[in-house]
């Protein structure tokens, strides 16, 4: 089934509030109009018809219950309505006289008679039995020393009334009409201005769709398109900025596998077709082979670790460890390759034990490769990397390591983008990229944080903070 555009769901929409307000708004004012043309005729002919009747039953001297047939025509002559016809009843109901022409005789059993029998006055709206037309009738009251001897009954037309309503209620419907095509004009232009820079969002997503994110779209509008249009162009940003890191971190990882791989098959060849009886030789190459075998596993370890971190299928096997510890394996592991570029290393340690909840193979991990970083990153001779466990305040939920080095520190235009996936900030350096992409995913299972401190030419602190033992549940 074809959906509908948004065009049309908001000119529908809009149509159909107005016309429902319409609708109810035009029936209002067509019943006020009614009752206040409706009203005005009853007021009249009741205020006639008691003056009328109030008046001849108070100097008529000689009017008695037994003698009202000897009154009609006296009545008809002194009380006639110009606009209206005067029936006069007797209190069976009987018509006695009428100023009509089409006046049908016989009883008035209508409501507006039933009512001046009782004492008061009557209105009554309903169909002339010879004519056919719609027409109104009040009647009131003649009463004698507290005795209704008769009703005096004015009926009026409705026609020449109606007629006017209809042309009242054709104008409004009219104007009804005229404001319900403004309302289609106004709302076709203002879908419009919705639709079409939507349009151009949806084109400029098909483009991107087929992998040209160099397309941009306009961002003037001060609304939420205008927001829209910003987002998609941030997006297409940032898909090319993450195109450009995974073709610099496939170019890398490449060059990093070839290498062991061309050291690993020169040394396979060089072994099978040299002598066998060349020990020494023999030896060297087996040792580089393994050598390069581990570096291929490591890089091999890297990326599976970065696979399942962020699938979020790595489950954190949680025990108190112990950071004294922990930090002095790593210094420990990583003091011959700092020494092998002439780089002191050294443990500034907490003298009490700081114990944290934690996986500890995760998190030797994540020191390991900082502590890596500072080696890599800092010149050699003479230069000094600090690894500081800081002491825990009683108040404290948090657990504070530092790793300092006096390295070549990170630019400013670096150091927001160093944790990304894949990314280096000089790309001609060793390694995947995915390091401290790794470390910030296991501190952030470990519900802690990881931040950076860096000058240019002067070196990088990475602080990094775990709950203590006891604070996660």
């Amino acid at each position: 089934m074809k959906r509908k555009g948004l065009k049309f769901q908001v000119v529908s929409r809009f149509l159909m509030v107005v016309l429902l307000t319409l609708i109810l708004l035009e029936g209002v004012f067509f019943v006020a109009v009614r009752q206040f043309y409706y009203n005005g005729i009853v007021s009249v002919l009741s205020n006639h018809a008691t003056v009328s009747s109030t008046f001849y039953a108070k100097y008529a001297g000689d009017l008695f219950y037994t003698n009202l047939n000897q009154h009609v025509t006296r009545i008809l002559q002194n009380f006639a309505y110009e606009t209206a016809e005067l029936e006069i009843v007797d209190p069976s109901g009987k018509l006695l006289a009428s100023t009509g022409e089409f006046a049908a005789s016989g009883k008035r059993e209508t409501k507006d008679v039933a009512e001046a029998l009782k004492g008061q006055t009557g209105v009554w709206t309903g169909s002339n039995e010879v004519t056919g037309e719609r027409i109104m009738a009040v009647s009131s009251p003649l009463i004698v020393q507290g005795q209704t001897i008769g009703v005096l009954r004015y009926v009026t037309s409705l026609e020449e009334v109606n007629r006017v309503l209809r042309s009242i209620y054709a104008v409004s419907a009219g104007v009804g009409l005229v404001v319900l095509l403004l309302v289609l004009l106004v709302s076709l232009t203002f879908a419009s201005s919705m639709v079409k820079p939507i349009k151009r969002m949806t084109a400029a997503s098909r483009v991107m769709a087929k992998g040209r994110f160099d397309i941009r779209l306009d961002t003037t509008d001060g609304n939420e398109i205008g927001e829209l249009a910003g987002t998609l162009n941030y997006m297409a940003s940032e898909i090319t900025r993450s195109e450009a890191l995974k073709n610099d971190f496939i170019s890398s990882l490449s060059h990093e596998i070839r290498t062991p791989l061309s050291s690993i098959k020169g040394w396979s060849e060089t072994i099978l077709t040299g002598p066998m009886d060349d020990q020494q030789e023999t030896r060297l190459g087996l040792q580089i082979i393994s050598k390069e075998t581990d570096r291929l596993i490591g890089l091999v370890e890297e990326l599976l670790d970065f696979s399942r971190l962020y699938q979020k299928s790595t489950v954190l096997e949680l025990t108190s460890v112990n950071l004294n510890e922990l930090l002095s394996e790593v210094v420990l592991q990583m003091r011959s390759k700092a020494e092998k570029k002439r780089i002191a290393i050294a443990l500034s340690g907490n003298s009490e034990p700081v114990t944290v909840k934690g996986d500890r193979n995760r998190l030797k991990q994540v020191f390991l490769n900082l502590v890596e970083n500072a080696i890599k990153f800092t010149p050699p001779e003479g230069g000094q990397i600090m690894a500081s466990l800081f002491p825990v305040a009683p108040e404290a939920e948090m657990a504070r390591v530092d790793v300092k080095d006096h390295g070549i520190g990170i630019a400013p235009e670096h150091l927001g983008s160093i944790e990304g996936k894949f990314y280096q900030a000089d790309p001609k350096a060793e390694g995947t990229g995915l390091g401290l992409a790794i470390c910030r995913e296991i501190i952030d299972l470990h519900r802690g944080s990881m931040q950076f401190e860096s000058t240019l030419g002067e070196g990088t602190t990475v602080s990094v903070q775990l709950p203590l033992d006891g604070t996660v549940s």
